[in-house]
C-alpha cells in the first residue's frame, strides 16, 4: 500500500491573533496538540509537524507522540515554506502528502481516515475535502504534484495551485460542517464551541 504522510502546518506567525495561538488551551491539550492528536490517531502512515514561532514552547507543551517534529526557520515568508519543510521531512517512499492546518482542531481523525481512504481509491493528482459543499482541509497531493508544490511561494499558494488545475482535483464529500480554523479570538471561541458539540 502506498505511503501517505500527513504534514501538520503549525508554524504560523499568529499575526491576526497576537499571542501564539498554537498554545491556546483546547480540551485537555492545546490547539496544536489537538490537531497532532487527531493526525496521530488516524491511519496516516507517518506524521510530520512543522513548527516556527514558539517552537521551543510547543516542544515542551505538546505530546507529539509518533509525529516527527521539524522547524521552519523561514516561516515568516508564508505557508509555502512550511509545506516545503514538511515535504523534505516526509521520508522515503512517500507517495502522497496530506496537508493539515495546525489551527483547525475540528478536522477529526475520522475525517482524515475518510479522505485517506477515498484518495487511495481514486489516486487523484490532488484531492480536496468538501464539507457539505464548502471546500476545506485536508488536502491530499500525489507524488505527481510534488514538482508543482515545490514551486510554491507565500501564503494561500496551495489554494491557488488547486484553482489553477480544477480538472486534476478530486472532491471528497463529507456530510459535516466545515470545521473552523482559528485566526482571531472570535474564531477560537467558535472552534471551542464546535468541538464541544462534537464531543458532547
Amino acid at each position: 500500500m502506498s505511503v501517505v504522510v500527513g504534514v501538520v502546518l503549525g508554524a504560523g506567525k499568529s499575526s491576526r491573533f497576537g499571542a501564539p495561538k498554537q498554545l491556546l488551551p483546547f480540551g485537555d491539550t492545546t490547539l496544536l496538540g489537538q490537531v497532532v492528536g487527531n493526525a496521530n490517531s488516524s491511519a496516516l502512515d507517518r506524521v510530520v509537524v512543522v513548527l516556527g514561532r514558539a517552537s521551543e514552547e510547543l516542544r515542551d507543551s505538546v505530546a507529539f507522540g509518533r509525529a516527527r517534529v521539524v522547524d521552519n526557520t523561514a516561516y515568516g515568508t508564508g505557508c509555502a515554506s512550511s509545506l516545503l519543510a514538511g515535504m523534505d521531512a516526509a521520508g522515503e517512499g512517500c507517495e502522497a502528502l496530506m496537508l493539515l492546518l495546525g489551527d483547525q482542531p475540528g478536522v477529526r481523525s475520522e475525517f482524515i481516515d475518510l479522505a485517506l481512504s477515498e484518495w487511495r481509491r481514486e489516486r487523484s493528482w490532488a484531492s480536496v475535502t468538501s464539507y457539505r459543499g464548502e471546500p476545506g482541509h485536508p488536502f491530499i497531493f500525489s507524488r505527481e504534484a510534488f514538482g508543482e508544490l515545490r514551486g510554491l511561494h507565500g501564503d494561500k499558494a496551495v489554494w491557488k495551485l488547486i484553482e489553477a488545475y480544477p480538472e486534476r482535483v478530486h472532491e471528497i464529500e463529507l456530510d459535516a460542517a466545515l470545521p473552523p480554523d482559528v485566526d482571531t479570538p472570535k474564531d477560537y471561541e467558535q472552534a471551542l464551541a464546535h468541538w464541544r458539540n462534537v464531543v458532547a
